[in-house]
């Protein structure tokens, strides 16, 4: 891991731009904290850290304040990153079928899903190990956000996981559904009961099908963007309560 900018923000945490090879990242530290401190992966949406960038720090101060270190990482062909042609030829293909308001088929939505999510978990393992490598930063461990089948996976194979945010606001791949049988970590899952881009249906049956013995789904009304404000809070109460 290497760090390429540093800056205090205007509540005192420090973010740290880094890379980790080829994949640039952001590291958010609490002005001051309890070492070591819990870590939450904060998973960004794929449309690049620099436009997901205001919600993510959002997210990285309001952690902060409840004395939690935050990272996240671009995914694979989002941002900066090399284009990634199968998954640019997926996203036309889904927004062809949108747009002549066909109905969005299995084999889009594996195309689409399927191998951002061989390629992102890896390099998240990989950018945990480098983190709780770091000084001031231990366990538990955290995940929120994202696309919700890379936090699906992340839960199954990745044993420092504890606990996590899960944002239904992406497509499912049906082979996703069985591994969410062998979720067994306490989970939080974020639904917008009106999102225009989410099959509403898909995302219960996902949730119904989490074998997690503590899980709780918090929907509210409203579109992709109008997730509430209290909705962090709730967030924030169950990260406090899993992770210290």
């Amino acid at each position: 891991m290497h760090f390429t900018s540093e800056r205090r923000l205007d509540d005192g945490v420090l973010e740290r731009e880094f890379t980790l090879g080829e994949i640039p990242g952001i590291l958010w530290t609490p002005a001051s904290t309890s070492a070591p401190a819990p870590l939450i992966l904060l998973s960004p949406p794929p449309l690049g850290l620099r436009k997901a960038y205001p919600r993510l720090v959002a997210r990285a101060r309001h952690s902060a304040a409840d004395g939690f270190v935050t990272a996240t990482i671009e995914l694979p062909g989002s941002g900066d990153r090399p284009r990634w042609p199968a998954a640019e030829q997926a996203r036309a293909e889904l927004r062809r079928v949108m747009e002549a308001g066909e109905p969005v088929t299995d084999e889009i939505i594996d195309a689409l899903v399927l191998p951002l999510v061989d390629k992102a978990v890896p390099e998240w393992q990989a950018a945990l190990d480098a983190l709780l490598a770091l000084p001031g930063i231990g366990g538990p461990v955290g995940y929120s956000g994202g696309v919700i089948s890379i936090g699906t996976r992340l839960a199954v194979v990745e044993p420092r996981i504890s606990a996590a945010v899960l944002f239904a606001g992406s497509f499912v791949p049906r082979a996703m559904f069985e591994e969410a049988r062998q979720v067994t970590i306490p989970l939080h899952v974020l639904l917008q009961w009106d999102d225009e881009g989410n099959d509403r249906q898909a995302a219960l049956d996902l949730f119904d099908a989490f074998g997690s013995k503590e899980k709780t789904l918090h929907a509210n009304m409203g579109g992709h963007t109008g997730v509430p404000a209290f909705a962090a809070d709730a967030a924030a109460q169950f990260f406090t309560r899993h992770l210290k």
